[in-house]
């Protein structure tokens, strides 16, 4: 037996996906409509417009053709590099010292010395900042031991995110190597995966600053930086055989969106792309995020305790197109009361998102405690209490 709780919300906009905002695991049913036909006319061989917190695309061109993408490989190596400080296995502040291998690296550097020591930190800003290759590959040993462990490492990452079209060779993006690719839609999977780690933008946001005691001048490669309201990261790539490459990400209003471009003709043609793909994104879409449910307690009947308390899985994330008003419902169906033994993680119930009468999204609602099978013992002590009171 259930008890229904219904909630109607109006929303002014049409709903075309929806996601978890809170977990990253578990299975419920979602449905997703998503149209993508917008006239863009990019110039670009390959692009894609992502929004961030649901993985929406709203605009693609040839997103899974595989190309070389050039030093937009970075947003991989950040990726690693960030993962490997944030668990601990490496600091910000820990000193590095470059091999012979790292300082040989040529094109975009900062001119690292064999032996010539640097902090994590101060690598990372040169890798982020003006895409310097031999920091990279320094960070890449110092993480992994070799370049080579690091590049497993990243193929082996790239596979979890669902990088299908996706094959690296470095961890730099320099060399025009025929088996190093990847798509648009992939470098937006990794940029995602990226922004899922905020201090990434007290890097990619940096326009110029310095090393060795300001002697040695950096500058953004990102130039819609400063011509581009919300422009926050990410990386900008460029080789003769990969043309001219961008993951561009910006905020406005509490959404993120993700364009990235590949073989582009120019510079300039490149960013014009990724800013008419935002500028499509901004102008015709917006995001709604529902908070999950409170958590609520259930009676449970032979328990050691009376009630359970449980909660949604996680909350709802929604793109919407803007300019039509529908109705969203949010249906809470709950169990009356469970029977003990009950475990920690047992559904109870679910949350359904309705929108104009169909269920797009549904999430399981879970214990958030176990409850053991009351003994005898324990019906007398409740027995006693009660008498006493």
């Amino acid at each position: 037996m259930k008890r229904i709780l219904t909630l109607i919300l109006t929303v002014t906009s049409l709903l075309t996906f929806c996601t978890r905002s809170y977990a990253d695991s578990g299975e419920f049913d979602t449905k997703v409509s998503v149209n993508v036909s917008a006239e863009l006319n990019p110039a670009s061989k390959s692009c894609i417009l992502m929004e961030s917190s649901t993985g929406t695309v709203l605009y693609e061109s040839n997103k899974d053709e595989r190309l070389p993408p050039a030093s937009v490989t970075k947003v991989m190596t950040m990726l690693l590099i960030l993962e490997a400080v944030e668990s601990g296995r490496i600091s910000f502040s820990d000193n590095v010292a470059a091999s012979e291998r790292a300082a040989s690296m040529g094109s975009t550097q900062i001119y690292l010395e064999p032996g010539e020591v640097m902090t994590v930190d101060e690598l990372f800003k040169s890798v982020a900042v003006p895409s310097a290759n031999d920091a990279a590959v320094a960070l890449a040993e110092y993480v992994a031991g070799t370049e080579d462990e690091f590049v497993r490492q990243m193929n082996e990452r790239a596979a979890q995110l669902g990088m299908l079209n996706t094959n690296f060779t470095n961890c730099t993006g320099l060399f025009d190597d025929s088996e190093h690719y990847t798509t648009a839609y992939d470098l937006a999977l990794a940029t995602r995966e990226l922004l899922k780690h905020p201090i990434i933008h007290e890097y990619t946001t940096i326009w110029t600053d310095s090393l060795r005691n300001g002697t040695f001048g950096l500058a953004n490669t990102n130039k819609m930086l400063r011509t581009y309201p919300g422009m926050n990261g990410m990386k900008t790539g460029y080789t003769q055989l990969a043309g001219h490459c961008l993951s561009g990400t910006a905020e406005r209003n509490g959404m993120t969106l993700i364009a990235v471009v590949l073989g582009g003709p120019s510079s300039k043609e490149r960013f014009a792309d990724v800013a008419s793909m935002l500028d499509y994104g901004f102008a015709t879409y917006s995001v709604i995020n529902m908070e999950r449910e409170n958590e609520i307690e259930l009676e449970v009947r032979k328990g050691k305790l009376p009630t359970v308390k449980a909660v949604a899985e996680c909350g709802f994330s929604a793109v919407i197109k803007k300019g039509a008003d529908k109705n969203t419902e949010v249906v809470t169906e709950i169990e009356q009361f469970l029977e003990a033994p009950v475990d920690i993680g047992t559904q109870v119930g679910t949350v359904s998102y309705i929108i104009n009468g169909e269920t797009v999204c549904v999430v399981p609602i879970r214990t958030t405690e176990a409850v053991e099978k009351a003994n005898v013992g324990d019906y007398f002590f409740r027995i006693m209490g009660t008498m006493l009171s």
